[in-house]
């Protein structure tokens, strides 16, 4: 077995190692709060998949846009929340190239049953994720509480995958629901009883 070959066979792999991490890091912003590339993807992909014009404010971008990604790469919240999913000419399912509704974004009103409607998630006035503080919001989530009583007292929210939902980091829902605060509001509340919401006024 010849060592000095072996040797400098592992000293050159090292350096390949260690040049590859110094490379990877070295794309990240400096004054990047989020130091793991994994996370810094999903952030970027975020800002440009975001079909509607956010008002970030003094949101943190990074939160918003991980929010957008996750909502709009992973959880599939506009395939219920938003009525019809794709703008007219832009349905994948049609092999079209993918559009989403904007006009609609988030307003929820996709029938899934005679008593279930997807609801309105757009901010309200106060830029609240339908209308809910955090606190509700992350109830929602986890336990698939529905305030509004909509199926009667103590059931839980029909069809929305709360059960998978409720696995999400503290960060994860954080985010999303920043995500939600910054896009248009939308009036009306589909799928609750009673007179028309006035949530953007």
């Amino acid at each position: 077995m010849n060592f000095p070959k072996l040797a400098a066979a592992g000293t050159a792999f090292v350096v390949i190692l260690i040049g590859g991490a110094l490379t990877s890091r070295s794309g990240l912003a400096s004054n990047d709060k989020n130091p793991t590339q994994d996370e810094k993807m999903k952030i970027q992909i975020g800002a440009q998949i975001a079909p509607v014009t956010l008002k970030i404010g003094n949101n943190d971008p990074d939160t918003v846009y991980l929010g957008s990604y996750i909502v709009n790469a992973t959880a599939l919240c506009n395939e219920c929340h938003t009525s019809p999913s794709y703008a007219v000419g832009g349905n994948p399912f049609l092999g079209q190239a993918k559009a989403i509704n904007a006009t609609g974004y988030m307003g929820g009103g996709r029938v899934f049953a005679p008593t279930i409607t997807s609801r309105n998630i757009t901010p309200d006035a106060s830029g609240k994720p339908a209308g809910m503080s955090y606190s509700d919001f992350v109830q929602v989530m986890r336990t698939g509480i529905d305030f509004d009583h909509v199926h009667g007292a103590n059931v839980p929210l029909q069809v929305m995958p709360w059960p998978v939902y409720q696995n999400m980091t503290d960060r994860d829902l954080n985010s999303i629901y920043t995500y939600l605060s910054t896009i248009p509001c939308l009036e009306g509340d589909p799928g609750v009883p009673g007179p028309p919401s006035t949530r953007c006024r």
